[in-house]
């Protein structure tokens, strides 16, 4: 079964600039895979348009969500099949208490008292927050932001969760305890779809990438993609490190037939 399915979505600006041309791909339920792309490709363009945040006169008829198409007229019932999270965890932490805040969607979705104080109980100690329930938001640490921003969506128990650059900007602690978050959720069979820069997390997340830059300019297991180097340096994307590494040692005759992805993989 599809999670998600893209066929021909394009975008255009009041400007008339375009933003996405005829994207097309399919995740599969399970699946979990990293979009990559240059600034200015269209990557958040087309994250918005997975739950009808943005749309077009055309748009709803190019999108399948869990096999079903983006209805405007449903709009607020998507939060239950695919939940978004945005790169700023502040524009989605706004209430006094952390817990009112991971509770805003359940209760929105008209859950009972009792089953929304589960979904935050359960979201909360997802992310390594349990107990932060009466935790001003804004008092939290980067990295405490960002999972906490997760836990908001975490609640409403999406079978998707899409994220715009879930690393950016975080120290390593962070960082590892996010990767380590969103590993876990793969592992029981959430679908990802990860938007990031941070080519070196995607070997531990995703088993597969597209490579956006207004169109989908290339679609493979993690492994082939990140050996068409020339390719990503064109468009101005890195490899990961131990990749560039090896690169390298090949230059000096170094055996090596498979570029390595991470360091347990070199």
């Amino acid at each position: 079964m599809s999670a998600i399915k893209i066929q021909d979505l394009s975008y255009i600006y009041d400007d008339g600039t375009a933003a996405i041309e005829n994207v097309s791909f399919e995740i599969e339920k399970g699946e979990a895979v990293a979009l990559i792309g240059p600034n200015g490709a269209g990557k958040s363009t087309l994250l918005l348009h997975l739950n009808g945040i943005l749309h077009s006169a055309t748009s709803f008829e190019s999108i399948r969500i869990l096999d079903e198409p983006v209805d405007p007229k449903k709009i607020h019932e998507m939060p239950k099949k695919i939940g978004i999270v945005f790169q700023n965890a502040d524009d989605m932490l706004f209430m006094p208490l952390l817990g009112d805040d991971v509770a805003f969607g359940p209760i929105n979705l008209g859950l009972d008292k009792e089953e929304v104080q589960r979904r935050v109980k359960d979201a909360l100690e997802m992310v390594g927050l349990a107990g932060y329930e009466h935790r001003v938001p804004h008092h939290l640490s980067g990295g405490e932001k960002r999972r906490a921003a997760l836990a908001t969506v975490l609640s409403m128990e999406p079978e998707i969760l899409a994220m715009d650059e879930p690393t950016a900007n975080l120290d390593p602690k962070s960082r590892r305890e996010l990767i380590e978050i969103l590993r876990r959720l793969k592992e029981n069979g959430k679908t990802l779809l990860i938007i990031t820069h941070d080519v070196n997390a995607i070997p531990e997340l995703a088993e597969r990438v597209i490579v956006l830059d207004k169109t989908v300019i290339a679609d493979g297991h993690t492994r082939d993609i990140f050996s068409e180097t020339e390719m990503l340096v064109k468009i101005g994307l890195d490899v990961p490190v131990i990749t560039q590494l090896f690169e390298i040692l090949r230059c000096f005759e170094y055996p090596c037939d498979v570029l390595p992805l991470s360091i347990e993989g070199a």
